[in-house]
């Protein structure tokens, strides 16, 4: 049976592998696929942290407005409430390796899209929104299916360490994505190839890693897991949504990451405090979107030497109120070196409820529904991200963008208090071992009937 409870034998052989050990620091990167996937990862997010810069630039010196920046991650998000439970279904019937390549081939073909009406100097967004639109319906697809295959390509021992390492790549990526983004806009061209200055030459970089990313992914094997045999129904789709309902850990963790995020969130508006504000330019926007990317990439490297091994509930809501604080800090500041060093606290607090929000969910959820609860995190995660924007750029609007930023990171806080009261099971979280979590979430759903 796929979730029985380990044997004392099986104990034994785990102590003796220290590579399926979470206490080893590079145990995940013993499994060469853990090392494909983070190398592809790498490239992909490099490319797309890249466009999204080029996006928000394109958009901004098109429209000047606020509320057109937030429509971008309107636009982003609108397809997950469409497609977040056919795509969670099918990341448990489907081969996941194949609908992730799938996926970010389409993407690809949107990114060259994107190039192409750089190329051609377009003023109307629409089309922009258009393309940005098929781009959200491909990671509808694709997210669920990346979550739920990465316990498959390491040693169950060894998860926690590959959540931790992985942040820490992605990380990696945030940092130097918003940078080359900044950076290649600067380039300047002479003569006939004077037109792939500024965003043509950032979409470009981006296809080519989309492209990468697909070729390394389509290479991985890995370990087979129960899927589910159940056709499409209305039923079997809903049945993620049942056991996040249920499983009250699972549903606290989740939850608070979206509204404190959702609130608090001010990568959006940074192309107004980047010229606005800060007086930094393109190049300044690229350094404000790699800064909060530097705080985590600073906590995973500390986590994966030092492993959160008590207390993990509580660590999460402290990080989420820290989050809180740096955002108003963020938002109140007029010095570029205080905003980066709020934006540190930011991405640094963010990371640490990050990696114990992805342990709890992956480690928390029997291995054939992976896929559809990943797909409920999809859709939590796609409210407090792009939808985000769009909430960011509507605030700001009406309230100006500092107030924008300054309000939501009170709200942030506000959140953390009503979550510590109203979720008691996640602030009572210990340690993140797969066994208990799946045993504590299972038993809990079975206990508490979703209405």
């Amino acid at each position: 049976m796929p979730n029985a409870a380990p044997t004392s034998d099986d104990s034994q052989r785990k102590v003796r592998r220290p590579l399926d050990s979470d206490g080893k620091e590079g145990a995940a990167f013993s499994s060469r696929n853990f090392r494909r996937y983070q190398m592809a990862r790498l490239l992909v997010i490099v490319g797309a942290e890249a466009q999204s810069v080029a996006v928000a630039w394109q958009i901004y010196q098109i429209t000047h407005s606020a509320l057109f920046l937030g429509y971008t991650g309107l636009a982003l998000f609108l397809p997950g409430i469409f497609f977040v439970l056919p795509a969670g279904h099918a990341a448990d019937r489907y081969d996941r390796k194949t609908i992730i390549v799938t996926c970010y081939v389409i993407q690809a073909v949107c990114t060259a899209m994107l190039l192409y009406l750089a190329l051609v100097g377009t003023t109307h967004v629409l089309w922009i929104y258009t393309i940005l639109f098929c781009i959200g319906a491909g990671r509808a697809f694709s997210g669920p299916a990346s979550s739920a295959i990465q316990p498959q390509l390491v040693p169950k021992g060894a998860f926690v360490n590959a959540m931790t390492w992985g942040s820490a790549i992605f990380q990696v990526a945030n940092i130097t994505g918003p940078a080359i983004g900044g950076l290649l806009f600067t380039i300047q061209f002479q003569g006939s190839l004077a037109r792939w200055t500024g965003s043509p030459i950032v979409y470009a970089l981006t296809l080519i890693t989309m492209v990468a990313f697909s070729i390394l992914v389509s290479t991985l094997r890995p370990r087979k897991e129960v899927s589910e045999q159940k056709g499409f129904s209305f039923q079997t789709m809903m049945d993620g949504a049942r056991y996040v309902g249920r499983a009250k850990l699972l549903l606290g963790s989740i939850s608070l990451d979206m509204f404190a995020v959702l609130l608090g969130g001010a990568v959006s508006l940074m192309p107004i405090f980047a010229q606005d504000i800060l007086h930094a330019g393109p190049r300044g926007l690229g350094i404000l979107r790699g800064a909060p990317a530097i705080g985590a990439l600073c906590t995973s490297i500390t986590l994966a030497r030092r492993p959160i091994k008590h207390h993990a509930g509580k660590m999460m809501l402290v990080a989420v109120g820290v989050f809180g604080v740096a955002t108003i800090v963020f938002g109140l500041s007029k010095s570029l070196p205080l905003s980066l060093v709020a934006l540190f606290f930011i991405g640094a607090s963010d990371n640490i409820s990050v990696i114990i929000r992805q342990t709890i969910l992956q480690l928390g959820t029997p291995p054939e529904m992976r896929g559809r609860v990943s797909a409920i995190n999809w859709l939590f995660l796609g409210a407090s991200n792009e939808f985000g924007e769009f909430e960011s750029g509507l605030t700001a609007k009406w309230f100006g963008a500092v107030r924008a930023v300054v309000f939501g990171g009170i709200g942030s806080l506000v959140v953390t208090g009503l979550w510590s009261v109203f979720f008691p099971r996640l602030r009572s979280v210990d340690s993140l071992d797969a066994d208990a979590l799946l045993a504590g979430n299972s038993a809990y759903a079975e206990s508490e009937p979703f209405d």
